[in-house]
């Protein structure tokens, strides 16, 4: 038999319960009913995880992975999408800043050949 109250099995000619002390009715109980376990929702999305971490040191590789995270994130019930979302941001961000820091670097390329052609083009220097 079990016990009514801690569910451990005792014997039959038991009068009370040698695990928590509870004095038995002399009837047989039956064993407690285990719940079963409720499991895990959805995995981990690992793919938006290297999305973000990849969006600070390789901009394009972290936003294609962040893109990736962020679909696979609907799949898992959004498991992962805050991971995706900040890489998206932070991977524009960065490729925004790279692109005008390019276009800036061109721009005064060309207005510092333009200066040193207007200087000596007014000092009459041969060429």
């Amino acid at each position: 038999m079990f016990c009514k109250n801690c569910g451990a099995e005792i014997m039959d000619e038991a009068v009370m319960c040698p695990k928590c002390g509870v004095m038995t009715d002399g009837t047989k109980a039956e064993p407690p009913k285990q719940e079963t376990p409720v499991p895990q929702s959805y995995p981990f999305n690992v793919i938006a995880l290297i999305g973000f971490i990849f969006s600070f040191l390789y901009p394009i590789p972290g936003l294609i992975c962040s893109i990736i995270g962020r679909k696979e994130s609907q799949k898992l019930g959004g498991n992962g999408e805050a991971f995706a979302k900040a890489g998206l941001i932070i991977s524009i961000v960065e490729l925004s800043i790279s692109v005008l820091a390019v276009i800036s670097v061109c721009v005064l390329s060309v207005v510092y050949v333009a200066i040193m052609i207007a200087m000596i083009g007014s000092t009459g220097a041969p060429m």
